[in-house]
């Protein structure tokens, strides 16, 4: 079913859609009525009831006012108090003409059912009192013919049996003292039936000040007259009356006033039913029932209504929990064709202004906006918040004039007009012009947080409300969901929390932080900050050498170090999948030189490259974050002058920004680049390996790894067959049966068509595993003539790398072997028994022990010095360890020296674990200079230090 324009369904009033309705009739006027002055659809007692929607309130009221005029019971004194334009006056209108019975009750719409219900056959013509605070004057007298009336009592006495009636009063009347319960009690026995009206008593009594004589008496005769009269309407079962006191402090007054309201009150109190008129949800259908000549058709009200929640139903974690149940249902149709969040906005929100009248002001404002969308042609489904015209002189002064100063130039800017933001984002983007989203929602946000004051500790309307007053059954919320966001990142005079936003006439801050955006330099502001940032990202529990951000290639350390170097590029250096690459471009730079010359370890370096695309918007959000981090360090310091409420707005935004640019950064650096060579014709050939990082995955540093792990550009595990194939590939072959162990290794960090491994552990690991069988090759720790020293082949071997060090091609390692068990095999000595109880036989380099006896290297063990081991029958020493103390003039000449003296004795020999530990201590009373301390732990962080900290006595 299509959504039909509401204008094709209902009607407004003639005055409504002609815009000839007066401001001021919607201002019942009881003293006009009662002196026949009124407009006619309010003296017309048939006119008035037949625009008069009879609420649940004033059903009751007006039964409890037949019943007592017939003398059937019903309360003697009510009491309407009630907010300002809460619907008092109009009441007592709908009593006014009950009661005077001008026209016969069958003709007042709505009141046969009401005496229906009374049990009232015939009603009483009743005489009436109206007594108006507002155009009563306590110093001037009133004259009517002869006689002249001064006080309260005497005006309801010569309105109710005239002459006769003032009689009774007149000395109390001329002295301004209080005539007592017994003349009222006979005053009302003469006069019943009859109904007595007081409006605006607050306004009459405050004028009387505490201790002084007026004409209408003293402020405590007037309070003791309508003490007397209460009391004396319990006594007339046929009389009552009706007063309204005020619940606004602005219809209350100053001090005076809420002591009369106070007085008053506390004597009412006594015998009256307070009484209030309309409710919120009742003035659906008043407003409806004045504006609207016919809201439509029934079936067409409902097929409305019936999309609209469905819609949202459909929608529900987008809309407010009670738009799902069958009661907003009910709501829409009872309320059509103005949707049920305006009457919310206006009666919640609105109405706690003090010049806003609850019932009252709805009528007003409505009828001007309902005059506007019908002369625009308006084909909106329902007249939402979203509606509203405010770019219309007359909606946007009515709408203002219940506004404190200042809300003008930001209805004109920042919600609705040709020249607003708004209206320019509707215009530039089509997809949000087709439903004029920005407007709708600025009008929507206007509504609903315009009314909130700085002193309310919750402010603004959800986002939820927001859509609720604007989407339409078959629009797509999503649109609107992001002219929300356009709307909070363009108005300066839009705030947001959470999911919360209100419009105020204080800038938000955004101005400031634009204009401070502008001046952020990206040399000296923006790169140190970005590079801090990425930095940040990292972590420390990492594999590599050093991660280097924004670094220039000098800067770059050209060593084997602890694992490879990762180079994250400058921004400038972004990555993308056209030809032209600036990331190759600067990553070949570093990978080349270092500085002025050339590279060596160039298989040491891996590259992190920013996303080309992203760049400039991460730009553009780092300058955000600096300027709302400036702006919020000013605040703090003084040195911006705002309040409370805009300090904690700021760090908002700031913090926002701060999260919103971390997220920038993961997507920025996310392009992982290896470099590779192919041989081509004879020659390397330079290429990149390119993978992406994903932005959302929780540990950059960690995924990095992963992703190196897993595209095997970083090798963390290194299999001997691996191993055995770079050795018969590029080093054993042509004749060539061993190679330096420590040159493989190293011409891994050189060579860009060799494994990267991550560090020499992993290529020691390989050797030992390669060893421990005969499948692979074999490892020697030296070699002296065509003897090997440490010779390792078949057996498990700790592999030291140093410039002695051989990987052996498996078929010589084999040879070499054979030959050596060959020469192990024990050969008869003449003379020595070889049979004695011992079993003792001699070997290569044998020694004679400690008894005498030869001792036998165990078989497949070749003694690096020639000798047999010694194995006599005293303890077996295991351990030794051993500390010296070195001139650190000259220790590095005494440091060889242990090295060949000492620990060689002990790695010449096989199964022999060694350890050195070196400890250094430094102190200098007037401490290290920064410079010296950088380049220590630099060299200590190369040299893989296990510790290395400065600290303080």
């Amino acid at each position: 079913m299509s959504l039909k324009p509401w204008r094709e369904i209902a009607r407004p009033h003639k005055d409504v859609l002609e815009g000839s309705f007066k401001q001021s009739e919607f201002a019942a006027d009881i003293s006009q009525v009662a002196g026949g002055t009124a407009p006619d659809e309010y003296q017309n007692a048939e006119k008035f009831f037949s625009r008069t929607y009879i609420t649940e309130g004033m059903r009751l009221l007006l039964i409890s006012v037949a019943q007592r005029l017939a003398g059937h019971g019903g309360d003697p004194v009510i009491q309407l108090q009630t907010a300002f334009g809460g619907g008092k006056t109009h009441t007592m209108l709908a009593v006014f003409h009950l009661a005077s019975r001008e026209v016969s009750t069958d003709k007042l719409m709505g009141i046969p059912p009401v005496l229906d219900e009374a049990g009232i056959s015939e009603l009483p013509r009743a005489r009436m009192a109206v007594i108006d605070g507002i155009r009563l004057s306590p110093s001037q007298a009133r004259t009517y013919g002869s006689i002249t009336v001064n006080t309260l009592w005497g005006e309801l006495a010569w309105q109710l049996l005239g002459e006769e009636g003032f009689s009774l009063v007149a000395d109390s009347d001329a002295d301004g003292t209080s005539p007592g319960k017994e003349v009222l009690k006979e005053l009302l026995s003469r006069a019943a039936p009859c109904v007595i009206l007081i409006d605006e008593l607050v306004a009459f009594t405050r004028q009387l000040e505490l201790g002084k004589q007026y004409k209408a008496g003293t402020f405590d005769s007037n309070i003791s007259f309508i003490q007397g009269l209460t009391e004396a309407l319990k006594a007339v079962p046929n009389a009552i009356l009706l007063a309204s006191l005020p619940e606004s402090e602005l219809e209350v007054g100053g001090t005076m006033g809420q002591r009369a309201l106070e007085s008053l009150e506390t004597y009412f109190a006594r015998v009256e039913s307070v009484w209030k008129p309309v409710g919120s949800r009742e003035a659906f259908e008043i407003v409806r029932r004045r504006l609207f000549e016919s809201s439509g058709e029934r079936a067409e009200v409902e097929g409305i209504s019936r999309q609209f929640s469905d819609f949202y139903r459909k929608h529900a974690d987008k809309f407010p929990v009670e738009t799902q149940s069958n009661e907003y249902f009910e709501r829409l149709c009872s309320s059509y064709p103005i949707h049920p969040e305006v009457f919310d906005r206006l009666y919640e929100d609105w109405s706690t202004l003090d010049k806003f009248q609850r019932t009252r002001g709805v009528l007003q404002y409505m009828a001007i906006v309902i005059h506007r969308l019908w002369n625009s042609d308006n084909r909106d489904a329902l007249i939402m918040p979203g509606s509203l015209p405010l770019e219309d002189t007359n909606v946007r002064n009515k709408s203002i004039h219940y506004l404190p100063q200042g809300w003008e130039p930001v209805i004109e800017k920042e919600v609705d007009g040709p020249r607003s933001i708004p209206a320019d984002i509707d215009g530039h983007h089509t997809l949000f012009g087709g439903v004029q989203a920005a407007r709708r929602t600025a009008r929507s946000i206007f509504l609903g947080s315009a009314p909130s004051s700085q002193e309310q500790m919750i402010r603004g309307i959800q986002a939820e409300r927001v859509l609720l007053g604007t989407v339409q059954p078959g629009q797509t919320i999503g649109v609107f969901g992001d002219v929300l966001k356009r709307l909070r990142d363009r108005l300066h005079y839009l705030y947001a929390e959470q999911d919360r936003y209100w419009l105020d006439t204080k800038p938000n801050l955004r101005r400031e932080m634009e204009s401070r955006k502008q001046n952020i330099s990206e040399r000296d502001d923006l790169i140190p900050m970005l590079k801090e940032r990425v930095n940040r990202s990292f972590g420390k529990n990492h594999h590599f050498g050093g991660i280097h951000v924004f670094t220039p290639s000098v800067d770059v350390p050209d060593d084997y170090g602890s694992g490879p170097r990762l180079v994250v590029l400058p921004t400038q250096a972004g990555y993308s999948r056209t030809e032209t690459n600036q990331a190759f471009g600067e990553a070949e730079k570093i990978l080349r030189n270092r500085g002025e010359q050339p590279r060596q370890k160039q298989n040491r370096l891996i590259f992190l490259a920013p996303d080309f695309d992203v760049v400039s918007r991460l730009k553009e959000q780092g300058r955000i974050f600096l300027a709302w981090r400036s702006i919020v360090a000013d605040i703090e310091n003084g040195t911006l002058n705002q309040d409370l409420s805009h300090l904690n707005q700021a760090k908002r935004n700031r913090d926002g920004a701060e999260q919103s640019l971390t997220q920038l950064i993961r997507e920025t650096w996310k392009w992982l680049l290896a470099p590779v060579e192919d041989f081509v014709k004879g020659r390397p050939e330079l290429n990149w390996e390119v993978v992406s990082i994903p932005p959302t995955a929780p540990n950059l540093i960690q995924s990095i790894e992963d992703k190196l792990r897993e595209e095997e550009w970083l090798v963390y595990e290194w299999s001997p067959i691996h191993l055995r194939k770079v050795l018969n590939d590029w080093y054993l072959k042509g004749g060539v049966t061993e190679v330096s162990a420590l040159k493989v290794w190293q011409d891994s960090c050189h060579y860009l068509y060799l494994p990267r491994l991550v560090n020499d552990q992993v290529f020691r690991n390989a050797i030992s595993q390669g060893v421990e069988t005969e499948d692979y090759f074999a490892y020697a720790s030296g070699k002296e003539g065509d003897r090997y020293l440490g010779f390792s082949f078949g057996r498990g071997s700790i592999a030291p790398l140093d410039d002695s060090s051989l990987l052996i091609e498996r078929e010589a390692a084999a040879a070499y072997a054979e030959k050596q068990r060959q020469a192990q095999q024990p050969q008869p000595q003449p003379g020595v028994d070889m049979g004695g109880p011992t079993g003792v036989t001699g070997g290569i380099g044998g020694t004679q022990g400690g008894g005498g006896s030869p001792v036998n290297t165990p078989p497949g063990v070749i003694d690096d010095t020639g000798d047999a081991g010694n194995s006599g029958s005293g303890v077996v020493k295991t351990h030794f360890y051993g500390t010296a103390s070195l001139d650190p003039v000259k220790a590095k000449m005494d440091f060889a020296t242990i090295m060949d003296e000492v620990v060689q004795q002990f790695t010449a020999q096989l199964g022999v674990e060694v350890t050195i530990s070196v400890e250094i201590e430094a102190k200098k009373k007037d401490g290290f200079d920064e410079s010296l301390q950088r380049t220590i732990k630099e060299n200590c962080n190369v040299l893989r230090f296990s510790a290395s900290e400065f600290d303080e006595d």
